[in-house]
């Protein structure tokens, strides 16, 4: 009797989940898998530190979305997602929840388009668990900002790259894209372009790349890169401003151009004409110039120091004397740019005292916030971003994590994006070089495009701004056990009735033939 409770009953519903298990087509267990997964780890990561992690900027979205200040200066349809929480919820944790299902969801999908290549599901599934369970990207993922879900549809575009390039590693490229990998590449384009002022060169560099891998799609490729972007510009310069939204200071927008000319001032005076300094110094003291210029790795310092005011009437002769400057110093000028750039080229990050470490810190507010955003202060939504953990024992075993994860040792490879960049690129080359099969090069697409736009524009060593490539890197890791030859199972080629199945390019040698499968491959893997 003794066995009644403990015995059947555990059986029974161990037979019950079996049933159900079987029913779950073959080709989605792996995702569904590593959704429930990363899910599960996301969770833990949302309760502790609920309602979610909250700097400066997540604070001056809501001053922009409650106070109605709203400016094109960030992610509009990211302030549209915050408000629409804040309004339904009066907090930040169902935004906060979506995107960690968002990231679980995309996470699988990438799994499972990994698997067109042949990687195994037992290697791409750690690889996707560790982006939940590392204490930088799991917090990343429940932190209010809008490079979360720009991160989110970079991944996408990866994910989709990948089935893409595998479709044409075995052969089973026919020269069109699926209508799902249509809207899939189509929400990630637009999501890369929209979550991110700067982020549509990232779309257009990982378009150009599957243009140069896949023949018989390019014209829609570009089509579809080319309509995605100009939605995205007409809605910056056009739509956002009919409706409203005010366009940033120009004192904002030419930020980094007047960082730039802090910085030359600071290593070479001598450059500068006394009609020149004049001019400067109605925007700011001289001594503010060379001061904030000794540190090169951030522009927000002299944007501080700045009369904005002012500086917004002296735009066009200030940016006429960038131009000078550029031409007369242009190693200055781009050494300043890569300085400040550095977050994305360089693998261990600059000399502290001069501001070259990495900004990591997702769940502190500078008090100087409130200096230009007084309403917050006694703004109900201000008490609604503290912290309010589900879980005390949680909270401290998250926050231990975190601050752990923060050892200046680690830095280099936890929380900055370069190394995982060039990790990349050297699995990829290594994967596309052992299959023979130049296409699969377009995996490193979006991460070229991330590091190169950092570079080019960013006004901090901002972790946040390569959260993108570390993704990937991981995902990538998972190419390892491919590249010693253990290559996992194939996808046969789809054909049909009416269309014998396309022949593999000459450039392309199958890793894996159909008929040298085994019966169970071929009863798992259909086609």
């Amino acid at each position: 009797m003794s066995d009644a409770p403990h015995g059947p009953r555990p059986r029974a519903a161990t037979a019950k989940a079996r049933a159900l298990w079987t029913r779950v087509p073959q080709d989605l267990r792996l995702p569904l898998v590593v959704f429930l997964a990363c899910q599960s780890c996301y969770l833990l990561w949302w309760a502790a530190f609920y309602p979610g992690m909250i700097d400066y900027d997540a604070l001056a979205y809501t001053w922009q979305v409650t106070t109605d200040h709203w400016i094109s200066n960030h992610s509009v349809l990211y302030n549209s997602l915050l408000w629409l929480s804040l309004r339904t919820t009066g907090g930040f944790a169902a935004l906060t929840l979506f995107q960690s299902l968002a990231m679980s969801a995309v996470l699988a999908y990438t799994c499972a388009s990994l698997r067109t290549v042949g990687v195994r599901g037992r290697w791409s599934a750690p690889a996707a668990l560790a982006c939940a369970l590392a204490p930088p990207l799991a917090s990343f993922t429940v932190y209010v900002g809008k490079d979360v879900p720009f991160t989110i549809c970079a991944v996408l575009v990866f994910a989709v790259t990948a089935r893409l390039t595998g479709r044409r590693l075995h052969g089973s490229w026919e020269g069109r894209l699926h209508r799902s990998e249509i809207v899939l590449l189509c929400i990630g384009f637009l999501g890369i372009g929209l979550f991110r002022n700067n982020g549509f060169p990232v779309a257009v560099i990982a378009a150009l790349c599957l243009v140069a891998a896949l023949p018989g799609a390019r014209r829609l490729l570009v089509a579809l890169v080319a309509a995605t972007t100009a939605v995205t510009l007409a809605l910056m310069f056009v739509v956002y401003a009919a409706v409203g939204v005010e366009k940033p200071p120009k004192t904002l927008v030419y930020n980094l151009h007047y960082a730039d000319l802090s910085v030359t001032y600071a290593k070479a005076p001598e450059l500068f004409t006394k009609d020149d300094l004049r001019l400067m110094s109605k925007a700011a003291p001289l001594s503010s110039w060379r001061e904030n210029g000794a540190s090169c790795f951030a522009s927000d310092p002299m944007y501080r120091s700045l009369n904005r005011q002012v500086t917004d009437q002296l735009t066009e002769p200030l940016v006429q004397l960038w131009w000078r400057t550029l031409r007369k110093a242009p190693q200055d000028v781009i050494g300043a740019r890569l300085c400040r750039g550095h977050i994305a080229w360089a693998v261990f990050p600059g000399p502290q005292d001069q501001g070259g470490k990495t900004y990591n810190e997702l769940n502190r507010v500078d008090p100087v916030f409130y200096k230009w955003y007084e309403e917050m202060r006694t703004s109900p939504y201000n008490e609604a971003a503290k912290p309010r953990p589900l879980s005390t024992s949680l909270h401290d075993v998250g926050t231990f994590a975190y601050e752990a994860a923060h050892t200046p040792q680690l830095e280099w490879i936890l929380w900055r994006g370069a190394v995982w960049s060039y990790a990349t690129y050297v699995l990829v080359t290594r994967f596309a070089r052992s299959r023979r099969c130049r296409p699969l090069f377009a995996l490193a697409g979006v991460t070229f495009g991330t590091q190169l736009t950092v570079l080019v524009a960013t006004p901090s060593p901002c972790f946040r701004y390569m959260a993108a490539p570390i993704f990937i890197g991981l995902l990538c890791l998972s190419l390892i056990p491919t590249l010693r030859g253990a290559a996992g199972p194939v996808i046969p080629p789809r054909t049909s009735r009416e269309t014998p199945a396309a022949a593999p390019p000459k450039n392309v040698i199958p890793a894996v033939s159909d008929t040298r499968l085994p019966s169970a491959a071929r009863a798992e893997y259909p086609e």
